[in-house]
C-alpha cells in the first residue's frame, strides 16, 4: 500500500474521488496526509473528519513554506501527492523526489499553462468553439502542465454547451479518470 498526499487549495474534489476508491479497495493506497495553502479550504475540513492528517502551510504560517512542505511528506512517507486543485507551483526538490499527480481540466497540450485552470480553462474552450474537451492526469515537473501524460478521458461539447454545463460534465469526468490515472500509477 502506497501513501499518498493531497495537496489542495480549495474544495479538493479528487480528494473524494480518491478517498472514495481507497474505502471501497479499488485502490491500495492510504490517504495519510493532507494540505493546503488556504486557511478557508474545505478540503481541510473533509480531511479532519475523516481523520487524516491535515496542515495549513502558506508564507503566513511557515518562514520556508516549500521546505516545511517537503519535511511533512518525508516524515509521512509518501509515494505520492495528488494535486486537487492546488494553486502553488512546487518546488523542483519536491517534484524530483516525489512521484507528483495532477488533473487537468482540458486535453493537454491545448489550454495548459500558467493562468489554465478550472473555469478558466472551460470559458477559453467555449470562446474556442472546441467540439471536445476533457481530462488530463499528468505526473507534474517543474513546468506548468508540461509532465508526462499518464491518462487522457475526452468528451463532446454539445452545440448548446455553456461554462456551467462543461464544467459540471468535466467534474464527473475528472473522478472516473483520477482513479484510473492512480491505477496506472501503481501498475
Amino acid at each position: 500500500m502506497k501513501n499518498v498526499a493531497i495537496l489542495a487549495s480549495h474544495n479538493g474534489s479528487g480528494f473524494d474521488a480518491l478517498y472514495s476508491a481507497q474505502l471501497s479497495k479499488i485502490l491500495d493506497i492510504n490517504i495519510n496526509l493532507v494540505i493546503s495553502n488556504n486557511t478557508n479550504a474545505v478540503v481541510l475540513q473533509n480531511a479532519a473528519k475523516r481523520n487524516i492528517n491535515n496542515y495549513l502551510i502558506n508564507a503566513k504560517t511557515q518562514q520556508n513554506p516549500d521546505e516545511a512542505l517537503y519535511n511533512l511528506l518525508k516524515e509521512h512517507q509518501c509515494a505520492f501527492i495528488f494535486l486537487s486543485g492546488y494553486m502553488k507551483k512546487l518546488s523542483p526538490k519536491i517534484t524530483q523526489d516525489f512521484k507528483v499527480i495532477n488533473s487537468h481540466p482540458a486535453l493537454l497540450p491545448k489550454y495548459g499553462g500558467a493562468g489554465m485552470y478550472g473555469r478558466l480553462v472551460h470559458e477559453a474552450v467555449i470562446a474556442n468553439q472546441e467540439k471536445r474537451s476533457g481530462i488530463t492526469i499528468h505526473e507534474v515537473n517543474e513546468e506548468y502542465d508540461e509532465g508526462k501524460i499518464i491518462l487522457q478521458k475526452e468528451l463532446l461539447l454539445s452545440s448548446d454547451e455553456t461554462v456551467e454545463s462543461l464544467e459540471e460534465k468535466i467534474k464527473e469526468l475528472e473522478a472516473l479518470a483520477i482513479v484510473e490515472g492512480f491505477a496506472e500509477c501503481l501498475k
